[in-house]
Parts: structure tokens; C-alpha cells; sequence
């Protein structure tokens, strides 16, 4: 059974949900039936993954009744401003299928253009307020960015979705969430951004961990299955991608076994605090002025 966790407005949110970054749309749909079929009531999707479209057609195909189902997906750079962000949610629900979005972020702080990053959140303010969002949050903010969104607005983010695996824990923006009531959600897992091709230099797959291969062999587990019961067992929201079916089903079997404190201390001691994934400080201009298709 997929345990829940409570956001900071009382909403429920699975803690384990499908992740449809860099899924083709072509594989999406399938992916999320099957995610659904296989248990999973959870899926986090982006405006900026262009495949929003294929996670409706995913959800409507699976039977699964809408009230069951946590939808969650991101406003992107290049519809900030408020009358743009209201308009991107417009966007977003024509393409899903749906007329509520349980949970709501912006994609990026975008700092060189944080003015138009607060107006977005103030949209996803008035969202919450009409009911039309269940919660709202951000992705990839530090603690400054989080600071900075405080002084100008009046809800504390339910989420911050942020890269997250034993080789970059980020211990000290969990600390900082906890003390503020935000939920840690953490996209990469287990440590996809280690190994996907084309992110620049040579990395180590925290796959191939040689501490998580250990903690995996004592409980017969895979080492996904066990990155993904240190994020349960720590509190955490976690969001593994894959379309593969088996492996859908793989990292949603991690509910019936139990790491020990030891086992989490040793994979605590992985982190090195060395982020592989881009940088939210560094501007992309190119990349946050990609446009949003209509719906």
C-alpha cells in the first residue's frame, strides 16, 4: 500500500508517484495505464515535458476513477508573469483532461527574472484560492529562492521538487524545508541524472553504488528499490521514471520491506554534495524561452 503524506494544507499526496521526464508522448499513455493498473496514484508531469497530453489519455484509459488519482505538473519559464501563469494552467488542464490539478509549481526559480517568478506564484495563489489547484509548491529552489518567494507572497509552498538521490542529498535544504512545513520531493531518485546521457562529464551511476548493491543484496532487493525505501523511510515524496513495465512495477514494490537505522546512515554517507543536474542559479535563457503549445 503507497503510503501518503501530508502536505502543509492538509492535502494527501501519495509519497510514491510515476515520473514522465524524458518519456517520449509516444510511451507516455502506455506508461501511466500501466502505472495505474500496477497500483500508483500518483503522476508528475510538466508543461515542459511536452507529453501532458499523453498522461490525460494515460489516466482516462486506465479506468481508474479521477478522485483517486494525484496529478501533479509544472508551470514552465516562458508563461511566468501572473495573467501567463493563469493562462498556462488553462494550457495545462485542456491538455490533461482534467478541470483540477491536485498540485501546482513553478518548474524553475528563474532568477534572472524573479519579479516574474513571485506574479507567477501569486497566480498559483489565486488558483489555490478559486479551488481549481488542491496545493501549490516549486521545483528547484533553494533556500534563498525560498526566502526571497516568503517576503512577497502570502502561502508557503506545499512542495519543492528538487534533485535528490544518495550522491546529492541536499541535507541542509531538507532542514530548511522541515523548519518551514515543505514537503521534500525529490526528482532523480535514485540517481538518474548520474547516468543519462548527454549531461557533460563523465560521471559514477550511483546505480552501481557499491554500499547500495550491499544493502540491496541483504534484503534481495534491487539497488532502485532500495534508494526508493531510504526516500519513505526518511519522509520524502519520490517520483522514479521509467516506461518499462517491469520496472514500473519494481519501484512500486518497495512497501513490505525495511531498511535498518544503520542501512540509512551508510547510504546517508554517500552524499557528495556535488549536484549533477543544472544549476537553479544559472540563468538559461535559451531553454526557458522554449514556448508552451496551446491546448
Amino acid at each position: 500500500m503507497n503510503p501518503t503524506l501530508t502536505l502543509n494544507n492538509g492535502v494527501t499526496m501519495p509519497a510514491i508517484g510515476l515520473g514522465v521526464f524524458q518519456s517520449e508522448p509516444a510511451e507516455t499513455s502506455q506508461a501511466v495505464r500501466t502505472a495505474l493498473e500496477t497500483g500508483y496514484r500518483h503522476i508528475d508531469t510538466a508543461a515542459a515535458y511536452g507529453n501532458e497530453r499523453q498522461v490525460g489519455e494515460g489516466i482516462a484509459a486506465s479506468g481508474v476513477d479521477r478522485s483517486e488519482i494525484f496529478v501533479e505538473t509544472k508551470i514552465w519559464v516562458s508563461d511566468y508573469g501572473f495573467d501567463q501563469t493563469l493562462h498556462a494552467f488553462d494550457k495545462a488542464t485542456g491538455k490533461l483532461g482534467l478541470e483540477q490539478i491536485d498540485l501546482l509549481i513553478l518548474h524553475q526559480p528563474a532568477t534572472d527574472r524573479f519579479p516574474a517568478t513571485v506574479e507567477s506564484y501569486r497566480a498559483l495563489e489565486k488558483l489555490l484560492a478559486q479551488g481549481r489547484v488542491r496545493a501549490i509548491g516549486v521545483s528547484n529552489f533553494t533556500p534563498r529562492h525560498l526566502t526571497d518567494l516568503f517576503a512577497a507572497t502570502e502561502v508557503v509552498p506545499a512542495v519543492n521538487q528538487v534533485e535528490l538521490h544518495p550522491y546529492f542529498a541536499q541535507p541542509e535544504l531538507q532542514a530548511f524545508h522541515a523548519e518551514h512545513g515543505i514537503l521534500t520531493q525529490a526528482w532523480s531518485p535514485i540517481g538518474g541524472i548520474t547516468f543519462y546521457p548527454g549531461w557533460g562529464e563523465e560521471r559514477v551511476s550511483v546505480m552501481d553504488d557499491e554500499t547500495i548493491a550491499a544493502v540491496a543484496k541483504e534484503h534481495d532487493r534491487s539497488p532502485a528499490q532500495v534508494m526508493l525505501r531510504w526516500h519513505l523511510q526518511q519522509g520524502r515524496s519520490a517520483i522514479p521514471k521509467s516506461t518499462n513495465p517491469e520496472r514500473i512495477a519494481q519501484n512500486f514494490a518497495v512497501f513490505d520491506f525495511e531498511l535498518s537505522a544503520g542501512e540509512l546512515a551508510r547510504i546517508d554517507a554517500l552524499d557528495r554534495g556535488v549536484r549533477s543536474g543544472p544549476d537553479p542559479d544559472v540563468p538559461r535563457p535559451e531553454r526557458f524561452a522554449m514556448v508552451i503549445p496551446e491546448a
